[in-house]
């Protein structure tokens, strides 16, 4: 039988000109770039498969993005000490794989993930954004109190259904823990929301800056990101913002010794108060 290593990769990229994450056919994907690289590099054909910490949509982008992938021990063996750096002479400019090496027993990139961050940016300088900064951060005219916004954000925290946020997909659940969500200011009339939780369904993220956002310029009152929430189902009045100003900042996982046991913690359907989602909203 042919031994086999399971690598953990780290890794950045600016989303701009991805169709996101997944491997589609005909369409330029982080995951089939980096897959591409690896068979080169690694010599291997088919080129192995990626799992990944989270799938980002097109145009989102990553500082912290997590991936792992199970290669063959020959294949890794005589590049152990380069292979960083042979990627980064294959891959594109708007790919980073930042630290690549063998993962701890048990782990999983998507699986063991205890939260991820991220972060959505805003300008609501009048003028505009700064050209440098077009692809990253996005323009919303009229000004935004943070003060409001946070209020808001802290009534959405915990362990809910958020099917009122989400995309819902056949036998997926939308139950998850939000650990934190708030908003701070950088420069240039920037505004950085922080947003973590034990895993996000599709869009969540965006819809959610969406209806905090229409708190911070006023056009909604504070309890109403919340009000959506309880309702249960999707609100046409949440705008899922844009994917440009959205990165993936961190993924984290607890340690190596409780790796397996977290990744098994994970693969388990999640109901709220022992009730399926189903349940509650026939209730």
């Amino acid at each position: 039988m042919t031994a086999l290593v399971r690598l953990r990769l780290d890794i950045g990229y600016d989303g701009s000109d991805f169709a996101g994450w997944a491997r589609q056919p005909n369409q330029r994907t982080v995951q089939g770039v980096i897959e591409e690289a690896l068979g080169r590099v690694l010599r291997l054909d088919p080129p192995p498969v990626l799992t990944v910490a989270g799938r980002t949509d097109a145009g989102v982008h990553a500082r912290g993005q997590v991936a792992h992938v199970v290669v063959p021990v020959a294949a890794y063996h005589p590049v152990t000490g380069t292979l960083p750096r042979r990627l980064a002479g294959v891959l594109p400019a708007d790919i980073r794989i930042w630290r690549i090496g063998q993962a701890p027993e048990g782990f999983d990139a998507r699986f063991s993930a205890l939260s991820r961050r991220y972060a959505y940016r805003v300008c609501d300088n009048p003028i505009g954004v700064d050209p440098m900064r077009r692809h990253e951060v996005l323009w919303h005219p009229r000004p935004l109190d943070l003060d409001r916004m946070n209020a808001a954000a802290a009534l959405l925290l915990g362990e809910n259904d958020f099917a009122a946020y989400c995309r819902r997909r056949e036998g997926a659940t939308t139950i998850r823990r939000l650990l934190r969500c708030d908003w701070a200011r950088e420069a240039g009339n920037i505004a950085v929301g922080t947003i973590e939780a034990d895993a996000f369904c599709h869009s969540m993220v965006r819809a959610l800056v969406g209806a905090l956002i229409s708190v911070g310029d006023s056009r909604r009152s504070i309890e109403w990101p919340a009000e959506v929430l309880a309702g249960g189902q999707r609100d046409s009045a949440v705008q899922v913002l844009p994917p440009y100003g959205l990165s993936l900042e961190e993924v984290t996982y607890p340690d190596a010794a409780h790796l397996a046991d977290r990744a098994q913690e994970t693969r388990r359907i999640r109901v709220l108060g022992g009730i399926t989602p189903e349940e509650r909203h026939a209730s």
